[in-house]
C-alpha cells in the first residue's frame, strides 16, 4: 500500500506531537511501603535477600504505580554491600502498599531461587541493612504541580 505524501507527513507530524506531549502523571508521598531488597552477583551463586521492611514517607508515580528513585534504594543496597566486601552484585528492591502484597512477592521470588537448587540463599537482617526514605529531587517536585 502506497501512502500519499499528505498522509505520509500526517502521520510524521502526529509522531513528532506525541513526543512533545506533556505526561499527566503525578507523584505523590504515601505514608509508607513495604519493601525487601534483592542481590545476586554473575560470579557466584550465593543470593541475598534483605528482610521485609517498613519504609516511610516513600513516593510513588500514580499513574504507573513505580517507586520514584527505586535506583537510589537499589543503590543503597548495593553500598551496603560493597562495603561488607561483596562488591558487584545487582540489586533491586521490590515494594508494595500491603504487607500481605510484599509478602507474596517475597516467597515467590525465594521459591524460585529454591527450587533452582544451586543458589545459596542468605538473609540480611533489619539490623544490619536498613534501607532509608529518598524525597525527589526540588525539579520533580516543582515539575508535579
Amino acid at each position: 500500500m502506497k501512502l500519499s505524501k499528505t498522509t505520509f507527513a500526517i502521520i510524521i507530524f502526529a509522531m513528532i506531537g506525541g513526543c512533545f506531549i506533556k505526561a499527566t502523571a503525578k507523584i505523590k508521598c504515601v505514608p509508607k511501603i513495604y519493601a525487601f531488597g534483592f542481590a545476586a552477583s554473575f560470579n557466584d551463586s550465593t543470593v541475598y535477600f534483605t528482610d521485609i521492611q517498613e519504609i516511610d514517607s516513600a513516593w510513588i508515580n500514580d499513574k504507573n504505580g513505580f517507586l520514584i528513585s527505586r535506583d537510589n534504594y537499589s543503590y543503597q543496597l548495593k553500598n551496603y554491600l560493597s562495603g561488607i566486601g561483596l562488591e558487584h552484585r545487582t540489586c533491586i528492591i521490590s515494594f508494595a502498599l500491603e504487607r500481605k502484597d510484599i509478602e507474596k512477592k517475597y516467597q515467590k521470588m525465594k521459591n524460585k531461587y529454591v527450587k533452582a537448587g544451586n543458589f545459596l540463599i542468605k538473609g540480611i537482617n533489619d539490623s544490619d541493612f536498613h534501607f532509608s526514605a529518598i524525597k525527589p529531587d526540588n525539579y520533580l517536585l516543582e515539575n508535579n504541580k
